[in-house]
């Protein structure tokens, strides 16, 4: 039973980092919009559940059990799927895709999607990433450079918060930034080796969209209370989330319809005006099948699922997916590869503890192929560092000492501080890296499931190897014992930083968006998550698709009221 709905100004499809920012922001100019989302609805707080339980108030422990493993085998290969959080993660029984080759797909559907168990990290992309493609003629060139997006991640950033310190490095550029997190003694030891010991090198506290100072719009958002129970939801709403943040700005305009349960899973494109008209919807509950109406919509729904929604999205016009002409859609797939460090640990520092628990670490910034002596042969862009040092809990000797007065002293007495360092790594936008749709093998819905055919390839094993050397090398000179380096085969996805499926160009005959985050050939449709990045650099990208989101909203209700769109 299909039933069409009333007109909305506009239609945002997703509910994370950029769905979130697209409703704040049409909403506050004036539109009235409808946004849907596919999942459950979470009110924030209400529906934090595991917010403030610790490890003994779950009837196992909070561990991975054998249900989890079961329903959730794909959400269960990360450490992110536990007790505690399993519920902000997919049942992968429920929601199944295929693998060509590997590839860890973590999803959340329901209202917030990932901004409610992203990792915070917060870091702008620079020049030396917009000008890349170009200098190097790999893939195709951004239609914007730093200029044009920095004031829009400066908007961003003033407005939800975010943690961290100044460090003038043209790679990296600075940001709006809160009082930072403070190091811990080893970490603040391997920050002096590196300064003492490279010039090009600088260890800095992590960037965060944590709140560490004062409060910011939303409900109620306040400073971080050094939980780190984050994953669960934050009921302080002192990092940034859609729930706590952007969503309620949105119903506070009364502009704002928000419908969860709502499978859109086709944006209908009329070819006599020569722009979408609205989109098609399943609802979950009902199973009913609905349309609405709007004039313009923003994809929203993460860069997969919108390059899914727009290759179901076929048409007299486009016969392979709506915008595109190019065939680029779904190609250019990308992440940022990482499972690669060294870990030690340092014999200093005995009477030596920490207060709380920081939900936050350290960050060098890239350091290779910057120019002069920075530049490789082996391997084109670079990679940063997180990780972070601290100290053991107790852990008794032996089976004798895990009780009575043995097992007290123990616990009373800490083990030695630990340090780590984790690259993450930048991925070539590789054509043949694509997700396809398989309408042989449907979902619960009657909709095709998504095929995944990607892999890292010469030029990310090459950087790995000095991802690890150079982990190594850094904690050795820093005095740090037992020096390990490791690489643990990162399985595409892993990262979580699914990115290009849509991506932005200059040239219509190679990408699917202009430089506004338009769809070339249908103007009124804007796509503002991962699904737009040309190249990925090696940041972790969440506050771009913010920033970018925000200018996209500018750009559109302007050429509204133009009547350009």
């Amino acid at each position: 039973m299909k039933n069409i709905e009333s007109n909305y100004d506009a239609i945002v499809i997703g509910t994370g980092v950029s769905g979130g920012w697209a409703a704040k922001e049409l909403t506050e100019k004036g539109l009235k919009t409808l946004v849907l989302e596919r999942g459950r609805m979470v009110k924030h707080i209400e529906d934090y559940t595991t917010m403030n339980m610790d490890e003994w108030d779950f009837p196992a422990g909070d561990v991975k059990t054998a249900e989890i493993r079961k329903r959730q085998p794909v959400q269960t290969r990360t450490g992110q799927v536990k007790e505690h959080s399993k519920h902000f993660f997919v049942d992968d029984l429920d929601h199944p895709y295929n693998e060509i080759k590997p590839f860890n797909w973590l999803r959340g559907y329901h209202v917030g999607g990932r901004s409610l168990t992203w990792g915070r990290q917060v870091y702008r992309l620079s020049d030396f990433d917009f000008e890349a493609n170009l200098k190097e003629g790999v893939a195709v060139d951004w239609p914007i450079r730093y200029k044009d997006i920095a004031p829009w991640y400066d908007y961003v950033e003033e407005y939800i918060g975010i943690s961290g310190e100044k460090l003038g490095l043209p790679q990296l550029p600075d940001g709006k930034f809160l009082k930072p997190m403070e190091m811990h003694c080893v970490e603040k030891d391997l920050k002096k080796s590196i300064h003492e010991n490279y010039d090009d090198r600088t260890l800095t506290i992590g960037r965060v969209a944590h709140i560490t100072e004062g409060t910011k719009k939303g409900l109620g958002r306040v400073s971080c209370q050094y939980r780190n129970r984050c994953r669960r939801g934050c009921p302080y709403g002192s990092y940034f989330s859609s729930n706590s943040s952007t969503i309620p700005a949105a119903v506070q305009t009364g502009n704002l319809t928000l419908r969860p349960n709502s499978i859109v899973h086709e944006i209908i494109y009329d070819e006599n005006q020569e722009k979408a008209t609205g989109v098609k919807v399943i609802d979950t509950e009902t199973k009913k099948t609905n349309e609405y109406r709007s004039k313009v919509i923003f994809l929203c729904a993460s860069a997969v699922a919108s390059a899914s929604i727009l290759l179901q999205s076929r048409s007299n016009r486009f016969p392979n997916g709506m915008g595109n002409d190019s065939g680029e859609l779904g190609h250019n797939l990308m992440d940022h590869h990482f499972q690669v460090g060294a870990k030690g640990v340092s014999d200093k520092h005995e009477d030596k503890y920490f207060t709380g628990r920081r939900p936050n670490g350290i960050y060098l910034p890239r350091f290779r192929n910057l120019g002069g002596k920075t530049n490789r042969k082996d391997f084109l862009r670079g990679y940063g560092y997180q990780g972070g040092g601290s100290r053991g809990s107790h852990k008794p000797s032996s089976i004798e000492s895990a009780y009575g007065a043995k097992f007290k002293e123990e616990l009373l007495r800490p083990r030695e501080w630990g340090i780590s360092l984790g690259a993450f790594g930048e991925i070539l936008p590789y054509h043949d890296n694509k997700m396809t749709l398989d309408y042989n093998k449907t979902d619960k819905w009657g909709l095709p499931t998504i095929s995944f055919d990607a892999k890292i390839r010469e030029n990310e094993l090459n950087m790995r190897k000095d991802m690890m050397n150079q982990a190594v090398e850094m904690l050795e000179n820093a005095g740090f014992k037992n020096v390990k380096g490791h690489d643990n085969n990162y399985v595409m996805g892993h990262g979580i930083h699914e990115m290009g499926t849509a991506r932005m160009g200059r040239n219509p005959k190679t990408s699917v968006l202009n430089g506004n985050n338009q769809i070339h050939s249908v103007p009124n449709v804007y796509v503002t998550d991962g699904a737009f990045m040309t190249s990925a650099g090696c940041t972790n990208p969440s506050i771009t698709y913010m920033a970018m989101t925000a200018r996209a909203v500018n750009h559109a209700v302007s050429e509204l009221k133009k009547m350009n769109i």
